[in-house]
């Protein structure tokens, strides 16, 4: 029987709000870089952080910053590793984005709407609205046609990867929540980890119920 804990592929020290949210909801998890370590935890988390190596997705660097490419390997090998054994996948914020960038998709690295999305040193807050096709998607489920959520990024998805779909969008039209159609992979734009009180807290645990290992 696969582990119910978590495994958050990141470096110590910048994750540690996802930890403690995690602690919050007492489940247990492992913060590694090894991506033979993640594979004993039954589900991945994949942290937001700096930007995606942009050759990664066929472009130039045409707006990014705070690029750690060694990280990024690490967290598109054992994202490969999860979806390969089909074991539940949540993406937050760069998570989201490298979901979409293993599937085949690209980033804007730098959207227009920037100024209404980025860290100004704390995070923005805007709605984002159901975008879904049907009402069995999570963004639904959890939160109906409309949430209020935290910002914290200057880039978006571009083009959807292969199998994915988004479920929420920006009034802007940014895609801010996305779900593959056949596996257990999920991702939002904002930071569910830091608004635990506002929604956060229903997001981590429809993740563990909805996708349970047991």
């Amino acid at each position: 029987m696969p582990s119910p804990m978590i495994a958050i592929v990141g470096r110590t020290g910048d994750v540690h709000n996802y930890e403690n949210a995690l602690r919050i909801l007492e489940i247990p998890y492992i913060t590694t870089l090894t991506v033979e370590k993640a594979a004993l935890a039954g589900r991945l988390l994949l942290p937001g952080g700096g930007d995606i190596t942009p050759a990664f997705f066929g472009q130039h660097n045409c707006g990014s910053h705070d690029i750690d490419t060694e990280l990024d390997i690490i967290q598109l090998q054992a994202l490969d590793l999860f979806m390969e054994q089909k074991k539940p996948v949540l993406g937050i914020c760069k998570g989201l984005q490298l979901i979409n960038v293993h599937l085949g998709g690209t980033i804007t690295q730098h959207i227009e709407s920037a100024d209404l999305h980025k860290w100004t040193g704390r995070d923005q807050q805007h709605y984002v609205y159901h975008s879904g096709l049907d009402r069995t998607d999570f963004f639904y489920q959890l939160y109906g046609t409309s949430a209020q959520v935290n910002s914290a990024h200057h880039q978006a998805v571009d083009r959807l990867g292969n199998g994915l779909t988004a479920v929420c969008r920006s009034g802007d039209n940014i895609v801010e929540g996305i779900m593959h159609t056949s596996l257990p992979v999920i991702a939002v734009q904002w930071h569910p980890e830091r608004m635990m009180d506002s929604g956060g807290e229903q997001l981590f645990r429809y993740f563990l119920a909805a996708y349970s290992t047991s």
